[in-house]
């Protein structure tokens, strides 16, 4: 049986990578944000961040007061259905780097950066893992692939939760991970704390103990059961190499867990100053906001909708349409070679012992098949399994009819990093084949019909360059830009509409409009025609701005991405100008603008490629 060495330490090299990759990430980020417009809830954490940031302010100023319980509830009580950690760091970003460094052209950006900071860290946390679990081209790959999900990059570029908790749940499960393969006292402690701040991050982070339960169970029962049952039907001489370690994952799991339930809380409880008083209440005020929350309407295969049953293919049929079809084809590869190297072979062993001695054909198939496939490697982190338990259990939740839809393909790009990683694994078992292939090529071989002590020509240049193409990182290189080559082009293409952005597998976006998938959300595309409306707009005129949020709407006008005199209102009667932002459920907003303009024409369509998103009506009446 293959042996797995101890666990090198982290290269230079490797951290290097990583830092380059999560710095060339962020700086991809900051140099297309200028173009995005804010998005609704965006336009919400802005207004909590500025109290938050006052709070901060006081607290320095005045520590005392500051610590008064009614002068935290007055700061803090703002947005308390939702944890305070990644909004108090984009308070800190504001009073830090804008208004004290000055270091951003436009305030929206300072807010902002920080979910920008945590995205490039999780690309290079799949870099990072993906390389200890694998190798280096799948820890490459895996990060490439990861980065370019059109709309995980959109998300990425957002003052919300969404991508931050991605990085934040993966950090958790890689710190659990590193408990189970190293252990030690460092990777437990840093699993409950990375808990805490994942809880302190986003709800979802609730599903974290459920895969790290799950997986301790199966790495329990593996040790003690599966691996045990599998040596004894080896042969002698590779039963007594391959006899099974002593049973620490089960032990070392358990301290992982215990840490997560003891630092966890805590840590959750020291970054959240909502819950310092009136603890026990507030929390369940805030499970409460969660696990029933209200319903918004959303478009899915050309029907609207807003309230239970929900459709449980959702989020199937989304991430297909969604995430590029190469990073899905080599996820399932992945996934599969998994599977059959960490199941396949104990059930072939196990299969020798259930048959029949009389089995015949059914026994003999069964030898046969045990007989070709190797002993999987000993993998004290469990790591495959656990990569599979994150994905399952994050799309477990739309298995239920009452799971809501109305967020998109954020609610599981938790799962996002783990189908990288799979589909890092494959491209690294691709380049791998590739390389035996030019290998085969590059060897001389005998010509048909020669005598056998005669050998055809290797094709002297064209063999060793084949030779040389097969051991350097030629192959690879090649390789990787063929893959990642869609991904780029889709993420880049889509950008600043990725929330209407679909793979060529459902006809892009025009496709996706004719399937009846949902177009957009949020109102962030008012960033689009910004431009139209600085032009067209008359000195102090009036824009009915729809689904953009006020606060959102005000933090262009302080970007100076909008003409400061150009005025915002809640009601298009009356208005010189009205935005419509394409969602089925509110085509009734377009038809009061056809009734209240004059007129059933937009003045100016703005989308992707050719689909329009946002629509913009001029008053005739006037």
């Amino acid at each position: 049986m293959r042996q797995t060495a101890r666990p090198a330490p982290l290269a230079l090299a490797d951290g290097a990578i990583a830092l380059a990759l999560a710095a060339t990430y962020v700086a991809l980020l900051l140099a297309t944000a200028g173009d995005l417009g804010y998005a609704r809830d965006e336009g919400f954490y802005f207004f909590a961040a500025s109290r938050y940031g006052a709070w901060f302010q006081a607290l320095l100023e005045a520590p005392r007061a500051a610590l008064d319980p009614g002068v935290i509830d007055a700061a803090w009580s703002v947005n308390h259905e939702h944890p305070g950690l990644i909004k108090s760091l984009f308070a800190l970003s504001n009073l830090v780097l804008q208004k004290r460094l000055g270091l951003f052209a436009m305030e929206g950006t300072s807010y902002r950066f920080p979910a920008m900071v945590l995205s490039g860290a999780g690309v290079a946390l799949v870099y990072l893992w993906g390389t200890q679990a694998r190798d280096r081209i799948a820890g490459a790959s895996a990060a490439a692939l990861f980065a370019m999900m059109p709309r995980y990059f959109y998300h990425a570029h957002l003052a919300c939760f969404d991508a931050p908790i991605v990085t934040v749940w993966a950090v958790c499960a890689y710190a659990y991970w590193r408990s189970l393969r190293d252990g030690g006292a460092l990777w437990p402690v840093l699993t409950g704390v990375t808990f805490g701040l994942a809880l302190d991050t986003k709800h979802n982070s609730w599903f974290l103990p459920i895969v790290c339960v799950a997986h301790a169970i199966a790495v329990e029962l593996t040790e003690r059961i599966v691996a045990p049952a599998a040596a004894t039907e080896l042969p002698p001489r590779e039963a007594a190499a391959a006899a099974p370690a002593p049973p620490r994952g089960g032990r070392r799991a358990l301290a992982a867990l215990a840490a997560m339930a003891t630092i966890g809380p805590l840590v959750f409880y020291a970054l959240w100053p909502w819950i310092w008083r009136d603890t026990l209440p507030r929390l369940r005020e805030y499970a409460s906001f969660h696990l029933n929350h209200e319903y918004y309407n959303m478009e899915f295969l050309g029907r609207n909708y807003w309230t239970p049953p929900m459709p449980r293919a959702y989020a199937p049929v989304m991430t297909a349409a969604t995430v590029p079809v190469v990073t899905l084809c080599l996820f399932a590869a992945g996934l599969l070679a998994s599977a059959r190297e960490r199941l396949l072979y104990p059930l072939a062993r196990a299969a020798t012992r259930l048959v029949p001695a009389g089995g015949g054909r059914a026994l003999a198939a069964a030898r046969a098949l045990a007989a070709r496939l190797r002993p999987p490697a000993r993998d004290p982190g469990g790591t495959a399994l656990l990569w599979f338990l994150a994905v399952a259990a994050v799309y477990g939740a739309w298995l239920s009819p009452s799971t809501p839809i109305f967020g998109g393909t954020k609610h599981w790009m938790t799962a996002y990093p783990f189908v990288a990683l799979f589909a890092g694994a494959a491209f690294s078992a691709a380049v791998r084949r590739a390389r035996l292939a030019l290998r085969a090529l590059a060897r001389p071989r005998r010509g048909a019909g020669a005598r056998a002590d005669v050998a055809a020509p290797a094709g002297g240049a064209r063999g060793s360059a084949l030779a040389r193409a097969a051991r350097g990182p030629l192959a690879p290189a090649l390789l990787g830009a063929a893959v990642i080559a869609a991904p780029v082009a889709e993420t880049l293409h889509a950008h600043p509409w990725a929330l209407s952005s679909y793979t060529p597998l459902v006809g892009g976006a025009p496709g996706a409009a004719t399937l009846g998938l949902n177009r957009t959300f949020w109102g962030y595309t008012t960033g689009a025609v910004v431009a139209y409306l600085n032009e067209h707009v008359p000195p102090r005129g009036t824009v009915y701005i729809h689904d953009t949020a006020g606060q959102a709407w005000d933090m262009l006008l302080r970007d100076g991405r909008l003409r400061k005199d150009i005025r915002g209102v809640g009601a298009v009667a009356g208005a010189d100008f009205a935005l419509y932002h394409h969602e089925k459920h509110m085509l009734g907003q377009a038809y009061q603008a056809w009734v209240a303009f004059g007129t059933t024409s937009p003045d100016h369509v703005a989308g992707l490629d050719g689909v329009p998103v946002i629509l913009v009506y001029r008053n005739t009446m006037r």
